[in-house]
């Protein structure tokens, strides 16, 4: 069957977790864009560089919401995946069918 690279627990296995990034990086990337102050140590910024900033909290503040497109994008990416796991679950079912009907 021309397309079909992984079989059906693959497949399954990849649908399966490409929904489960998809649900979580979601979620992670609205916390991280409303400030969520407990993922505070998940952002990149130093001491020194808020004490050499003269407005220290929009510094931490763009650096939230770039962590969140970023968590947006790989949810994205997992989205691709899950679709791709998707069309060769379809991929093995037609190829199972054929082979009963044979």
């Amino acid at each position: 069957m021309r397309g079909l690279i992984c079989g059906p627990k693959l497949a399954a296995c990849g649908m399966v977790l490409s929904i489960w990034g998809v649900i979580m990086l979601a979620m992670l990337g609205i916390f991280f864009t409303t400030h969520s102050a407990i993922l505070i140590e998940d952002v990149s910024v130093t001491v020194n560089e808020t004490f050499k900033d003269t407005n220290p909290p929009q510094m931490i503040y763009a650096a939230y919401n770039k962590v969140g497109y970023n968590c947006f994008i790989a949810a994205g990416i997992y989205v691709v995946v899950g679709a791709f796991s998707c069309c060769q679950i379809k991929l093995n079912r037609q190829k199972e069918l054929k082979v009963l009907g044979d």
